[in-house]
């Protein structure tokens, strides 16, 4: 897992644009770039899963919804999960994700932040679930993985990122994970 302190990896990548009031771009694919979004804010919250649909990753995907944190300006949200973007559509839109899903079919995002899992339910190089906080100089401020997706960390790690959140200026609500929803 990429260490708190380094430099973060940018990337571009394939993503489900976030929903909207405008019909026309909501659920859009589009293209990704990670140095715009740090470029414009105090900090982005990346958080990775292996897949969509995975309950443990919805719930706290889902939190990150319901506390606001993509309606800030100082704080970009972006999921990212090991699907194609077919997969990200259907997920974002069932769960009506309001920020951006990438599409890490291949791993490759996941891999530069050290967070490739070997192999997961069958798949192989797919993204470790992980919250990752990165400030706007593209220092790591924080990163947290699970053992399991499926575990039921508590704290859950979106959760725990809060605090680092605050110290670098950003005074978000802190997520209430419920891995018993409608997951």
């Amino acid at each position: 897992m990429i260490d708190e302190g380094a430099t973060a990896p940018d990337f571009i990548a394939p993503a489900v644009a976030a929903s909207s009031d405008d019909e026309a771009t909501a659920g859009a694919a589009t293209k990704l770039e990670l140095f715009r979004l740090v470029e414009a804010h105090d900090a982005v919250a990346v958080l990775f899963a292996p897949a969509t649909f995975v309950p443990t990753c919805t719930a706290e995907f889902a939190a990150v919804r319901d506390a606001g944190w993509h309606v800030r300006d100082d704080l970009a949200v972006v999921a990212l999960a090991g699907d194609s973007l077919y997969a990200a559509f259907a997920y974002a839109d069932r769960f009506a994700l309001p920020f951006p899903v990438v599409a890490d079919f291949h791993g490759g995002v996941a891999e530069s932040y050290d967070l490739l899992a070997d192999s997961w339910e069958g798949h192989s190089d797919i993204p470790r679930r992980a919250t990752v906080v990165i400030g706007g100089d593209w220092t790591v401020r924080f990163a947290e993985a699970t053992a399991d997706p499926l575990d039921r960390a508590d704290p859950a790690p979106v959760e725990r990122a809060t605090e680092t959140l605050r110290e670098v200026g950003v005074d978000v609500e802190r997520p209430r994970v419920n891995y018993d929803g409608e997951w």
